[in-house]
């Protein structure tokens, strides 16, 4: 497929706010595409360069984008900033400046030959690096129609803006192969299992429906982690799951730790090290590895051939031996400086489901067997990579005991597991449940919400540019995020600063397709759907204005809330969803 051809539907997709149509214009661009370039397609229509967990970062500024354009088109770089500063959009100052110099066009690159170019030049380093990528960059500009550049100006600055995720892909999928979206949730499995959405295109595409078949556990390609339901008491989780395992919440980073053993001879030799793999991945699937090298050791210690297995990794104080705040283990998610903030605050990793060993998917197998099994390969032989404790309780009085004990050890609460359940991966069911404490007035848990937009501040707030934010949470049935509150109290100065800064850095001209926003709390600086912030309030309410929940009956609103931290480690999509402020607010009333 030409690119120009791929830039006309992304044209088509930008300009459309009907999720249904935006998935017909997507099935019928998946259906043009060839075997060979569908991944790639794919990747590109969600302004990557490949999945979360191999993604190519371009480290590509506005600024330097500035020379890239000046460049490109032959103007003064104050120029291209100026017309920035008018339309707000680098896409949109490419668009406009090349209309005349690529009239005449003479290369209409493929899509798969773009893809090359802007992984090469994104692979860029060393010295010199910052010059060659301008160059590079232009001489694409070059090459293609200002349409296409509009779009590829857009992707190394991560603003393609086309307000669709993966699971539209899986839509679109299905709409390629039946007209409809009734494939979805065989997609979905498939998907689960093996997160690479450009992986599960090219299968569809080659092999229809069957080719979900061939998607098996492999290690190196992270599973998308099962998610946690929420009950209010101890009572309420044995009366619903029966006898289970629980174990203590730990507030971490959740990392699911791939390893395999690749031994490779080296003339008569092995090389040291270079025969394993250890991979870490976020809950949100990026690679953290390089992040966490006393962790990666401790796993590549296993006595193992390969294994997937998923932990909790937590700062502590080696002189105290005390669990940090999770505020304290965040700052260890970092590129640089890594070795000296290993030293100055370690982790501990403690495992608490095994996904995979030695070549068997264990994702079928009951929690019970999966958990012996896991104690068995871990034990508990290093200081750094433990497994969680863990218990089994059918007496709700013996397990609303552990958890008292839990919340005087300064954790969260406990996660309580129905033995008999398989690994629900990228689920959220009753499997796991979730208990923490209470805090104050009637919600019992704080609520991961999506910041949508913010308004413009008056008073004091004007030196901040902000004065309140929206948020709201996840509606998994319709792919779309639905608005549960303002937030305009309980930040200090200095977090008003800094919800400014990461606002403005994800800003985007208007109202993302995503959002399910009444006109009535229309914003005046809208954001991209990228940053989740942890909220606590007094209580859920009934309220007409907003649209999480709301159908025949108000939707639901936050009394009260107040920001807690940012959550930079979760995905949009993993904040609260609908079903579970549904859950929270039905718990109130029971009280």
């Amino acid at each position: 497929m030409k690119f120009s051809t791929f830039s006309d539907y992304l044209k088509r997709i930008e300009h459309t706010s009907s999720r249904n149509e935006m998935t017909e214009i997507l099935a019928a661009l998946l259906k043009e595409t060839s075997v060979e370039e569908i991944d790639q397609v794919v990747y590109l229509a969600l302004g990557n360069l490949g999945p979360p967990y191999n993604r190519v970062e371009f480290g590509l500024s506005d600024k330097l984008m500035f020379k890239v354009i000046a460049t490109a088109v032959g103007l003064p770089e104050d120029e291209v900033k100026e017309e920035y500063k008018k339309v707000g959009d680098l896409g949109e100052v490419v668009f406009e400046k090349l209309k005349v110099k690529n009239e005449k066009l003479k290369v209409d690159l493929s899509v798969g030959e773009v893809f090359m170019k802007l992984k090469e030049i994104a692979e860029v380093a060393g010295q010199g690096s910052q010059e060659k990528k301008i160059h590079d960059l232009a001489e694409l500009f070059s090459q293609t129609d200002r349409l296409s550049a509009k779009y590829i100006t857009r992707i190394p600055l991560g603003k393609l803006r086309l307000g669709f995720s993966d699971v539209t892909i899986l839509d679109a999928l299905s709409w390629m192969l039946t007209g409809d979206k009734s494939l979805r949730k065989e997609l979905e499995r498939g998907f689960n299992v093996s997160a690479d959405i450009g992986r599960i295109a090219g299968l569809v595409k080659k092999r229809g429906i069957d080719g979900i078949k061939e998607v098996q556990v492999e290690v190196g390609v992270p599973i998308r982690p099962a998610a946690a339901e929420r009950l209010p008491t101890a009572e309420t989780i044995i009366e619903k799951l029966g006898r289970v395992g629980a174990e203590p919440k730990i507030d971490g980073f959740r990392l699911q730790c791939h390893f395999k053993k690749r031994i490779q001879d080296i003339g008569h030799r092995t090389q040291s090290n270079a025969g394993t793999m250890v991979k870490l991945f976020s809950r949100n699937l990026e690679d953290m590895s390089e992040m966490f090298p006393e962790i990666v050791e401790a796993v590549r210690s296993l006595r193992v051939e390969s294994i997937i297995f998923e932990g909790e990794a937590v700062a502590y104080n080696p002189a105290t031996d005390e669990f940090l705040p999770f505020q304290e283990t965040v700052q260890r998610r970092r590129k640089y400086d890594v070795e000296k903030k290993a030293a100055e605050t370690p982790l501990k990793l403690f495992g608490f489901d095994l996904l995979y060993l030695n070549g068997e998917n264990y994702l079928d197998r009951l929690y019970r067997e999966r958990r012996k099994k896991l104690a068995s390969v871990i034990g508990n032989r290093s200081d750094t990579l433990r497994v969680v404790e863990e218990a089994e309780y059918a007496d709700p009085e013996a397990l609303s005991e552990f958890f008292l004990e839990q919340i005087e050890n300064g954790l969260e609460g406990i996660m309580a597991k129905r033995l008999d359940a398989p690994y629900a991966a990228g689920a959220r069911n009753f499997n796991w449940v979730k208990l923490k404490r209470e805090d104050k007035g009637e919600l019992d848990d704080t609520i991961d919400c999506v910041v949508m937009g913010y308004k413009a501040g008056m008073g004091k707030r004007a030196n901040f540019g902000i004065g309140a934010f929206l948020v709201g949470v996840y509606d998994e049935d319709e792919d779309v995020f639905k608005t549960i509150s303002k937030v305009g109290t309980g930040l200090t100065d200095d977090q008003w600063r800094e919800m400014r800064v990461r606002a403005d850095a994800l800003s985007v001209k208007s109202k993302p397709a995503r959002y399910d926003v009444p006109k009535e709390l229309e914003q005046d600086v809208w954001i991209r759907p990228a940053m989740v912030v942890e909220i606590l309030a007094d209580e859920i309410t009934r309220s007409p204005l907003h649209t999480a929940g709301r159908k025949v009956e108000p939707g639901y609103a936050l009394r009260f809330p107040r920001l807690i931290q940012w959550r930079d480690d979760k995905e949009p999509e993993q904040a609260t969803t609908v079903k579970e402020i549904k859950t929270l607010f039905n718990q109130q009333k029971s009280r």
